[in-house]
C-alpha cells in the first residue's frame, strides 16, 4: 500500500475541526464562525543541580499554555454580545455609588467564570467527518478578548481573538485507531500515559 493512501495512514488536516462551547445559549453550541484555534500545549519546568563540574536536570511541573481562538464577529449570533455576557456572568459589574440603594458589589469568581463558559471542546475530524482527536479544556474561563481595528481602507471581515485560560486539558484520540489511547485523563499522571497515536 502506498504511503498516505491507506485510511489509517491519512494525515490530519488543519482545516478539519469543530469548536464547541456549551456555555453559549442557542440551538447549536458549535462555533461555526471560528477561524482558527491554538490547541492546548504544555511545557515541563526543570530544576538544575550542580555537582562539581557537572550539571544535572530534573523535571518539575507541567504548565499548560493559554489557548487563543480567532473568530469572525457575525451580526447574528452576535459574538461580541456573547463574550460580553460571559464576563457579566462571571461576576463582573460596574461599581457605582455603593451608597445607592440596592448597589451590587459582587465580583468575579472562578466558579462563576467556569460556569459562564461551560466546556470548551476542540474536535479534529477525518475526511469522513468522524472525530479522531478531541481536546477538552478543564475549568476554562475567558481571560481576554481583542477586537480587530476599524479601517475605511480595509474590507476584511471583522474578527475577534479570544484567550482561554484553563487548569489542564484532556486529549482523547481513541478515534485515531484501535490502538489509540486516552491521555491526560483526570487523576492520571501524564508520565503514566502511553505515547500518542498519530
Amino acid at each position: 500500500m502506498a504511503f498516505w493512501t491507506g485510511q489509517t495512514n491519512e494525515p490530519k488536516r488543519n482545516y478539519r475541526f469543530l469548536i464547541t462551547i456549551s456555555g453559549i445559549e442557542g440551538d447549536n453550541d458549535v462555533i461555526w464562525w471560528a477561524r482558527n484555534f491554538k490547541v492546548p500545549s504544555y511545557t515541563v519546568t526543570e530544576t538544575k543541580h550542580d555537582f562539581m563540574d557537572n550539571q544535572f536536570y530534573f523535571p518539575g511541573r507541567v504548565t499548560w499554555e493559554e489557548c487563543t481562538m480567532e473568530c469572525v464577529d457575525p451580526v447574528s449570533p452576535n459574538a461580541l454580545q456573547i463574550t460580553n455576557q460571559m464576563i457579566i456572568d462571571s461576576g463582573y459589574t460596574i461599581k457605582e455609588n455603593p451608597n445607592n440603594a440596592g448597589a451590587v458589589m459582587s465580583s468575579i469568581s472562578k466558579a462563576k467564570a467556569n460556569n459562564a463558559v461551560g466546556s470548551v471542546l476542540i474536535e479534529v475530524l477525518n475526511s469522513a467527518g468522524s472525530v479522531i482527536e478531541a481536546w477538552t479544556l478543564k475549568n476554562a474561563f475567558l481571560k481576554g478578548v481583542t477586537f480587530s481595528d476599524l479601517n475605511y481602507e480595509n474590507d476584511d471581515l471583522r474578527t475577534m481573538t479570544l484567550t482561554w485560560k484553563y487548569d489542564w486539558a484532556v486529549c482523547d484520540n481513541t478515534g485515531a485507531g484501535t490502538d489509540g489511547t486516552k491521555q491526560f485523563e483526570e487523576g492520571t499522571a501524564a508520565a503514566e500515559t502511553e505515547t500518542p497515536t498519530e
